[in-house]
């Protein structure tokens, strides 16, 4: 069969441009109410994306103009989506740096349960300033710190999901056995930072785990990205860029044994679509207005873990100076790093960096028609760029339902994208295949790397 795209819609409230709260065409309803993340899913599900993704935040806003990734709990709300549902994969994030792995392990399996297959765990470790100080914690965890205690973290989760295989539970009335006990076994993880007994009290999920999926794109984030992720969401506003990420982790993956294509790589895209390019752009210009500089240079600053940009200049053009070192930045270091080259190469002001965020914040931003649109998707797709792409919607509902409406159409007629779903899991959209080693029922043989993972 033919390789085929997959497309993922980051669900990001009422839009993903910084003033999409506040735009006309925007859905109106409460960022508390379900039905504003059920519309947006089903929409989806309808054109049959693999999955929807939501995002998280640790700490709160900070301005009366800034709204946060979301309101409500991402792990709650997919529970509600799952219900809703039917066949698209639902994930959510959950930080390594923050959550207690027994914890984590049991609401991911859960999930997985409760949506018959369709659950995804996005691996964060939580870079916002403050975020220690919300769970106890004198201060952040360090850039490196937060890689070694994601490895241990993810390593337990993975233990715990094998500690109760599905074939375990008998539910035999007749013979009066719930359970063959033999096969449960407490995993006794030790590790620096993470310490977990087991086994876990949820039975193996229907696609053997979760899926994995990941986002750092630091020189430690692609490592581990490398190790573990099965999808990775990834920034880049250049199809160079993409490429040379998209190599990077392909080659790191296939030197620990793993398969190329049991890793879908999707950047995000956010597409502002008009009947012709200039009307595109002006979808652009009237979200624009609708934000401020204040807000800018607060999302901005969280960024360089809370370095102060205000006594920049908002109309020179930037210079190194300008920024704190990236390197050295314990926040989002790989966004950071990012965020200078741009600046540098494409001879940005502060104003223009601040307007080029609030659409995508790194991510590549475009505004054309639909079949300008498909290009570009087609483009990065058969030129070793993307597996796929997570979609970032300028303004839910209404750029998403004509990405759906318009886009999505022309990628089927050059056989880029499904007709229907022809899976029920998340890791069949993804054509990642079951796995074994947890005991799922009537998952095949583990490959290579699942028995390498599970020793």
């Amino acid at each position: 069969m033919p390789r085929q795209l997959h497309l993922n819609l980051f669900l990001m409230t009422r839009g993903h441009h910084e003033g999409a709260w506040r735009h006309p065409g925007a859905n109106r309803k409460a960022l508390t109410d379900l039905e504003l993340y059920v519309d947006a899913a089903r929409i989806a599900e309808a054109a049959k994306f693999d999955a929807v993704f939501l995002a998280d935040s640790l700490v709160g806003p900070e301005s009366g103009q800034q709204i946060t990734s979301g309101l409500l709990d991402p792990l709650v709300l997919l529970t509600a989506l799952a219900l809703r549902t039917e066949r698209i994969g639902l994930i959510g994030t959950a930080s390594t740096t923050y959550s207690h792995a027994y914890t984590l392990a049991r609401q991911f399996a859960s999930l997985d349960h409760l949506s018959k297959g369709r659950a995804g765990w996005n691996i964060v470790t939580s870079w916002a300033p403050n975020a220690g100080l919300n769970f106890g914690l004198a201060d952040n965890v360090d850039h490196g710190d937060r890689y070694r205690i994601a490895e241990e973290f993810v390593s337990a989760v993975d233990a715990l999901w094998r500690s109760f295989p599905a074939s375990a539970l008998l539910d035999d009335t007749t013979a009066g056995q719930f359970l063959d006990a033999s096969q449960i076994q407490p995993v006794h993880f030790e590790g620096k930072y993470i310490r977990t007994r087991g086994p876990l009290n949820v039975p193996g999920s229907p696609q053997g785990r979760p899926v994995f999926v990941q986002a750092g794109q630091s020189e430690s984030g692609r490592a581990f990205a490398a190790q573990w992720a099965e999808a990775i969401f990834t920034a880049h506003g250049s199809r160079e860029s993409a490429q040379a990420f998209y190599a990077d982790i392909k080659g790191q993956a296939q030197q620990l044994g793993r398969r190329p294509q049991d890793i879908v790589i999707l950047p995000g895209i956010s597409a502002a679509i008009g009947s012709t390019e200039y009307e595109a752009r002006q979808v652009w210009e009237e979200l624009d207005s609708l934000t401020s500089i204040e807000v800018g240079l607060a999302r901005l600053s969280a960024r360089f873990g809370g370095h102060d940009f205000s006594a920049v200049p908002l109309d020179r053009r930037l210079t190194r100076d300008d920024f704190p070192d990236p390197d050295k930045v314990e926040a989002s270091r790989s966004r950071a790093v990012g965020y200078v080259e741009t600046s540098l190469r494409d001879g940005l002001t502060l104003r223009g960096l601040l307007k080029r965020l609030a659409g995508a914040r790194g991510h590549l931003a475009v505004a054309g028609t639909p079949e300008q649109v498909a290009d570009i998707i087609e483009d990065w797709f058969r030129h070793g760029a993307a597996d796929g792409f997570n979609v970032m919607p300028p303004i839910l509902n209404q750029q998403f339902e004509l990405f759906t409406s318009e886009v999505v159409p022309l990628l089927r007629k050059r056989g880029l994208f499904r007709e229907e779903y022809e899976s029920r899991t998340l890791r069949g959209h993804f054509g990642l295949g079951e796995l074994a080693g947890t005991g799922a029922v009537g998952a095949p043989a583990a490959r290579p790397r699942e028995q390498a993972l599970a020793a």
